[in-house]
């Protein structure tokens, strides 16, 4: 009996043991981002507002729904035949269908205003879909440089700790002062505090990662900021088909399509109207049929007016779609500056000042084992190392901030990948 129960504990132990090595595996910028659109919700629901529209333009291509009209004609109310239905030649029992003939063309444009609605929607799900890849990005790139960041500190509060062990030495051996292993000490204290605010930094980013993937995990993979899917000679042309540009061009689709509907109401719809009418066994029974035609007797101040509104619904779109592309392509260039300044800086750090920083450390280094420079001058070099590593970590994290931004403009994969990560994440 003991081993029947303790088996499947075993395996259930090792099973728990194994996923957690799986769940804990690193992830990298392109699974995170797919993870993110797979759970998204706000995709989801653009998938919603798509079909809605589509239904909705079914729905508006058709025609009113026949009226059926019963009713009772000519009922006396008063003498001998009175509230009689069939004393009387003129009372009738009345049932009859009415039927508005919609034109074609207003029916083909409210059912294209519809269509359009459903492609805004989809643009709309392209806007979200680069948006969370790009927020994804930057979570992910905060993970990845704090992790640089905490690890460059960890190294170098190891080494302050054998330089704590080395003064403390040389002060046992007569070679020292306590100043020196204060002086140490106090560095180490200011790296302790520098990493707490590094974890600190280090867990809202796993927070804020964990918000688009839905677990907090490890990220692996230095990321490749030196290129962009960007081209900066063709930046006004590329803009244009922006998601953004792409939601005011279905807009502007939708108000010109409201302007033709508001032409086609210029023309009016009739009516047409078939009623059998039953009177009294001694009378005939009739039928009647009638056209209705609505009168446009003030067009100038009402069809025409609600045109010309429409038309320039019209135009304030298109302004507003232009003007936003011209604010696109500007902040779009400063970004592409700014990106490219950090690519230099960073190329400058690694090429010059770091190697340069750390010479100075080894020089300083070698001269207070040769007994011509103090721990303190050690411990002042040391100290700038750390800072410009970290000064060139922040550099690349500001950098790297700038190239998701610019990157991910544009949906990577667009609504296809969305499809596809949520079809993987459903079989999962």
């Amino acid at each position: 009996m003991f081993r029947l129960r303790f088996v499947p504990k075993a395996a259930l132990a090792f099973l728990a043991v194994i996923h957690g090595g799986l769940a804990a595996q690193p992830l990298t910028l392109g699974e995170a981002q797919l993870r993110a659109a797979a759970r998204s919700r706000q995709l989801g629901a653009q998938d919603q507002a798509v079909a809605a529209a589509n239904d909705m333009a079914v729905a508006a291509g058709q025609r009113p729904d026949p009226v059926l009209k019963v009713g009772i004609d000519n009922l006396p109310v008063s003498g001998a035949d009175r509230l009689s239905l069939g004393n009387d030649f003129m009372t009738m029992r009345r049932i009859g269908l009415s039927q508005e003939l919609t034109r074609s063309d207003k029916l083909h444009w409210r059912s294209a205003r519809y269509q359009i609605e459903g492609d805004k929607a989809q643009a709309q799900k392209d806007v979200a879909l680069a948006a969370i890849q790009r927020d994804t990005a930057a979570a992910w790139l905060e993970v990845f440089y704090t992790e640089q960041m905490a690890s460059a500190v960890s190294a170098q509060a190891a080494v302050s700790r054998q330089e704590i062990e080395a003064a403390e030495a040389a002060y046992r051996g007569g070679r020292g002062s306590s100043a020196d292993i204060l002086a140490a000490r106090s560095a180490l204290l200011a790296l302790d505090d520098r990493a707490s605010e590094i974890r600190r930094r280090q867990r809202a980013a796993h927070v804020m990662l964990a918000r688009w993937t839905g677990e907090e995990t490890s990220v692996a993979g230095a990321p490749n900021i030196d290129r962009i899917r960007l081209n900066p000679t063709s930046l006004d042309t590329d803009l244009a088909h922006h998601p953004e540009i792409a939601v005011l061009n279905k807009q502007e689709d939708i108000a010109q399509a409201d302007a033709n509907l508001a032409r086609a109401n210029q023309h009016t719809d009739w009516s047409v109207e078939v009623a059998f009418q039953q009177r009294g066994s001694a009378y005939s029974n009739m039928v009647s049929v009638g056209i209705s035609v609505p009168l446009q007797w003030d067009r100038k101040n009402r069809q025409d007016r609600e045109l010309a509104a429409k038309l320039a619904l019209v135009e304030q779109t298109k302004a507003e779609r232009d003007e936003m592309l011209r604010e696109h392509v500007a902040a779009t260039r400063t970004l592409i500056i700014a990106w490219q300044s950090g690519r230099e800086r960073i190329s400058r750090y690694t090429r010059e000042s770091l190697p340069l920083a750390a010479e100075r450390s080894q020089t300083v280094l070698a001269a207070y084992r040769g007994g011509k420079a103090t721990l303190a001058e050690v411990l002042a070099a040391r100290r700038g190392e750390v800072e410009l590593r970290l000064q060139a970590l922040e550099l690349e994290l500001e950098t790297a901030r700038l190239w998701a931004q610019l990157n991910f403009l544009f949906p990577d994969g667009g609504a296809a990948q969305h499809s596809a990560a949520n079809s993987t994440q459903e079989s999962k």
